[in-house]
């Protein structure tokens, strides 16, 4: 049973509960560390943002991810403000920008950019100096979603910069294998290079185009979202 299963669990058993209570009940009944990460999604706003995670900081979670959308990242000062419960944010991030002040005023404590996103190693590693700096560390962005060529960008800054925090794993399938001969291997918890140059990945032309590229089945992992009244929302 994965994170976001133990949650859901802990949700059913108690659906008036708050989310920061549900994530006590989902640790307390799984027998989980206390160092946990809770993937809010964006979907708080301003005070409610604050309020959760005031009431998570009893938990010591080794950080919550995006508390708050982009448009409400002034919000974040309020949160330092009252708690100490670590912030990470960047995985919807597009431009090193945005992540910059966030950096600078020690608001946050992981940066969560997605290299492909954000426009490349040369970008994101500027951004990794500036966190070595004000004492940020990096989680970089994988996930499902994401590709071979990605999680090896992540890996060579992972390497190179002191301020590496922790690496989201990904775990491709055989056709991806086939596609990029040299994917990392995760082995005990840790993420390992082919040991070829550069990033160490190639790409068998021949094997990828037997996949072109369509549409996602069924919308992908993020579908479109409505209200009751058919406004289409954030999902």
């Amino acid at each position: 049973m994965n994170r976001r299963q133990l949650i859901q669990t802990a949700l059913a058993a108690a659906p008036l509960v708050p989310e920061a209570a549900a994530q006590e009940a989902a640790n307390r009944t799984n027998g989980l560390p206390s160092l946990t990460i809770n993937d809010v999604h964006s979907k708080m706003n301003g005070m409610n943002a604050v309020e959760l995670a005031r009431r998570l900081q009893p938990m010591q979670m080794y950080f919550v991810e995006d508390i708050l959308p982009p448009e409400q990242i002034s919000w974040y000062r309020n949160i330092r403000q009252i708690c100490s419960t670590p912030q990470a944010i960047g995985e919807v991030f597009s431009h090193p920008f945005e992540v910059v002040p966030l950096i600078e005023d020690r608001l946050i404590d992981f940066i969560r950019c997605r290299v492909a996103a954000i426009g490349g190693i040369t970008p994101l590693r500027k951004l990794v100096a500036m966190c070595e700096i004000d004492g940020v560390k990096t989680a970089f962005q994988e996930g499902g979603e994401n590709d071979p060529v990605n999680q090896m960008a992540s890996y060579c800054i992972d390497l190179s910069r002191s301020a590496f925090g922790i690496q989201e794993e990904n775990r491709f399938p055989q056709v991806a294998h086939d596609r990029f001969p040299g994917i990392g291997q995760i082995r005990k918890g840790y993420l390992y290079d082919s040991g070829k140059p550069g990033l160490g990945l190639e790409i068998d032309e021949a094997i990828a185009a037997k996949y072109p590229l369509g549409e996602i089945r069924g919308g992908g992992a993020c579908k479109t979202d409505r209200t009751l009244d058919g406004t289409v929302i954030k999902p």
